[in-house]
């Protein structure tokens, strides 16, 4: 998935990036039969926003998206939220005098259908199939492509990042450079395509989460990994010792906050940043792993993992496993050094947690038959990081413009004149 972090204008949009989340829903799901609701006064108003209207027809489409996303919490509430930001967003394109045109909404549509590997023609069809109407994708679209027309006319004047604090940032990303993080994670199943269209749809609702307890209550309801039984919680780790994008994603964040959906080996992951701090690490180095694979037949079976604990116990180093297993299982066993960058991420993720000679079982091979017994060799710092200082400015005017928009947008509703119909 595209870093959307490193997207201006997408770290901008929640409530857009809510919303995609919810139209895959629609693509992996069943055809969804009409709610008893909408057969009664589909067009009633159950709340007005300023002079805007929120209708019946309106907030059933969008919990019917959340039901099929099995998104926590009241449905209702959490679609009333988003259809009211999103009036007050467009509202507040009206009053700018923003208007896209009908090329920058179109140039949307293509963006936002292209996410999926779909033309707009197909997507749209696939919409249609659902009972969405081609003008609430557009709508939709216009409304996200005029947010950002807003934000952009109006603070982007007052976004500035100076040289200096390039060079802390910078310094910062580097591995090495004294900043150790402590994490959740939060990983979903894509074991088919199916259902990497589905665990990225709820890994996006998910990443909106800001509070440590709200992400803990996720973890625990839909993480796969062996840590949902933790809360998701990860010990204290090098950011050295993490794969760079998703370095770059962790270093901007403020506690509480999630990264974006990330592809994995047969997944898609979150984290949340729970602290940061600095420590008195030596200059930066790039980071390059030496470690092994074991595939044990069995998957996560009992008698596997017990299996994993003997040889643990038995072997100290990698060279104590080659001399256990390596004569018995050679094809089974594999052992490889390189750049962190080019481990595939999953091991990335679990290496990061181990000092040498220690031993990560948390994985399965890809048809999940095979347990992975990964253990960390050695793990080495010899190459400097070349980091973009154009990367690093547009992540630090990325979190400004963020935070702009959303006290922007809290004061809108602060300001508005808000009434609910239902009572509800």
């Amino acid at each position: 998935m595209t870093n959307s972090r490193t997207n201006t204008w997408q770290t901008l949009h929640r409530t857009k990036r809510v919303a995609l989340a919810l139209v895959v829903g629609l693509v992996i799901a069943m055809s969804w039969g009409a709610p008893q609701a909408m057969a009664q006064n589909l067009f009633a108003p159950v709340k007005k926003v300023n002079d805007g209207v929120i209708t019946a027809y309106e907030l059933s489409q969008r919990m019917a998206f959340l039901t099929i996303l099995k998104a926590p919490g009241n449905l209702r509430d959490l679609a009333i939220e988003q259809l009211t930001n999103e009036t007050l967003q467009r509202q507040a394109a009206v009053q700018a005098d923003v208007e896209p045109t009908a090329e920058e909404v179109l140039a949307g549509m293509t963006e936002f259908a292209g996410r999926f590997n779909l033309e707009i023609e197909a997507f749209t069809k696939i919409l249609a199939q659902a009972g969405i109407a081609q003008e609430t994708f557009r709508d939709f679209v216009a409304a996200g492509v005029a947010w950002r027309g807003v934000v952009r006319a109006r603070f982007a004047g007052r976004v500035t990042v100076t040289d200096d604090e390039v060079d802390r940032q910078l310094a910062l990303t580097r591995p090495g450079a004294g900043v150790r993080v402590l994490l959740s994670e939060i990983i979903l199943p894509a074991q088919t395509p199916a259902q990497m269209q589905s665990s990225n749809a709820r890994a996006s609702e998910l990443s909106q989460i800001t509070t440590l307890g709200g992400f803990s209550a996720a973890a625990r309801q839909y993480s796969v990994a062996p840590s949902k039984q933790r809360s998701g919680r990860m010990p204290w780790m090098d950011l050295s010792n993490l794969p760079p994008a998703i370095a770059a994603q962790i270093l901007p964040l403020a506690p509480g906050h999630v990264t974006d959906p990330i592809p994995v080996q047969n997944g898609v992951a979150i984290f949340q940043l729970r602290a940061m701090e600095e420590t008195d690490a030596p200059a930066p180095k790039d980071v390059t792993v030496d470690y092994a694979t074991l595939m044990l037949p069995g998957g996560r079976t009992a008698q596997t993992l017990a299996e994993a604990a003997r040889l643990r116990s038995r072997a100290d180093t990698c060279n104590d496993l080659f001399g256990i297993v390596g004569g018995e299982n050679p094809a089974q066993l594999q052992r490889e050094a390189m750049p962190i960058g080019q481990v595939p991420t999953r091991y990335a993720v679990e290496l990061a947690k181990l000092d040498e000679g220690e031993v990560s079982t948390a994985l399965t091979s890809a048809s999940g038959q095979n347990l992975v017994f990964l253990m960390l060799c050695s793990r080495a710092r010899d190459l400097p990081e070349d980091v973009s200082r154009d990367d690093i400015k547009r992540q630090l005017q990325n979190q400004r413009l963020q935070s702009y928009a959303t006290a922007y947008l809290e004061e809108l509703e602060a300001a508005a004149h808000i009434e609910d119909y239902t009572g509800q």
